[in-house]
């Protein structure tokens, strides 16, 4: 009999190889959650520099509230999916709430981001279709066209020129969708979103955005990238997260074509999925309407993204972008053996990050993933700094301080 496990003996030797020796980033354990912004884990202290939670959201009074009473009106879950019994009339409203925030007529509700991607992407590409991606995309990106039957083009990580080269060579009567994200989830990086969707219009394409990592903190009303550009009208389906900004679980995709409700039909994983519990639904649908009115919070973020950023590089590490570009700053480590010394040490020391490897990163490319919220503090931002700098001596990681 052959062990269908063997193929990946490679990397559990690769895992064992690590220098682990008092934590391991796949088994953290967050023993208590104390606020948006700190934990207990492993009888520590903890600042969370390494969540998605970047409105900090999840204690929003207003979104517990209206969790508890959904699970009083109606129960811990739907027990269906949406095309069976999994309609509540606050799946409709978090729809018509979601709709609404984006400036659009129509909207479906998954129950994960991921499956918002797999959903979308699978139905819009078809046999003759061509998808073309940027070579960065979210793993749901990639398994969403895996899933679809349409032909795969790539293109280098945000590099215009060569996306419109691939375009340059497809039929112009054949059916493409241009899949892009607005802010990319392991470098924090933005897209050039404008020129991007200026050139899949020029060859006649189809555009889908996900503002996952963007959504709630970038544009005037936290709409995402496209907002904050004003090229929103190139944007023919808009994908999120309610797992990062919105503080709670699941996803959604948004429209104004007039054919879009039939994806509802056609869409598998939306058809195929339990629809998400009353709670989550509640909750996501008063967390949407607080980040719509949180200007402040937003730039608080902003402030903290910027204050944060500067620190790092003015101490001299070395940093993915050369600003701040989103409240993800990546700080690259030159192997993964120094950089599991570095996110345990770092841990050790109180504050806890993403180690960022392959597949999640580019091949060869070592990151601590470093995220905040807009509730961090002046003082937590600088306390995350000091203590970067304090493990970088610890573990012989050499710095390169700006004069």
């Amino acid at each position: 009999m052959v062990d269908l496990l063997d193929k990946f003996d490679s990397m559990v030797a690769l895992r064992a190889s690590l220098p682990f020796e008092k934590a391991d980033p796949f088994t953290v354990v967050m023993d208590e959650i104390l606020s948006e912004t700190e934990a207990m884990i492993d009888g520590r202290r903890t600042i969370l520099a390494g969540t998605n939670n970047y409105m900090g959201m999840t204690f929003n009074e207003e979104a517990m509230a209206a969790a508890k009473d959904a699970i009083d009106r109606f129960g811990t879950g739907t027990t269906g999916s949406r095309s069976l019994n999994g309609t509540y009339a606050d799946h409709k409203l978090l729809e018509a709430t979601i709709a609404d925030f984006y400036g659009m007529e129509h909207c479906m509700v998954f129950s994960t981001g991921y499956q918002a991607n797999l959903g979308m992407i699978s139905a819009l590409g078809g046999k003759d279709d061509y998808v073309i991606i940027d070579a960065d995309s979210h793993a749901s990106i990639y398994d969403g066209c895996s899933m679809g039957n349409a032909t795969i083009v790539r293109f280098k990580h945000n590099n215009v020129e060569q996306m419109e080269r691939r375009l340059k060579r497809l039929p112009e009567d054949a059916g493409k969708l241009v899949v892009v994200e607005g802010i990319y989830s392991m470098l924090g990086d933005a897209a050039p979103l404008k020129e991007l969707l200026e050139v899949a219009k020029k060859y006649g394409c189809m555009t889908l955005v996900d503002e996952a990592h963007s959504m709630g903190f970038c544009g005037e009303n936290g709409r995402g990238v496209a907002e904050a550009l004003g090229v929103e009208h190139l944007v023919d389906f808009y994908v999120g997260t309610f797992s990062k900004s919105v503080g709670t679980v699941g996803g959604f995709a948004v429209s104004n074509h007039p054919k879009f409700d039939v994806l509802r039909f056609i869409s598998r994983p939306y058809i195929f999925t339990a629809s998400p519990p009353p709670s989550i639904v509640a909750s996501a649908i008063k967390a949407i309407e607080a980040i719509k009115r949180s200007g402040n919070r937003r730039a608080h973020l902003w402030e903290n993204a910027r204050r944060l950023h500067a620190g790092l590089k003015k101490a001299g590490f070395d940093l993915a972008t050369p600003e701040a570009q989103s409240p993800i700053i990546a700080v690259y480590m030159p192997d993964i053996m120094l950089g599991t010394h570095f996110w345990e040490n770092l841990l050790m020391e109180g504050v806890y990050t993403n180690m960022a490897a392959p597949p999640a990163t580019p091949a060869g490319m070592f990151l601590m993933r470093v995220s905040i919220n807009a509730l961090h503090t002046p003082e937590q931002i600088d306390e995350i700094i000091k203590r970067f700098v304090i493990t970088a001596n610890k573990v012989g990681l050499e710095l390169k301080p700006e004069a």
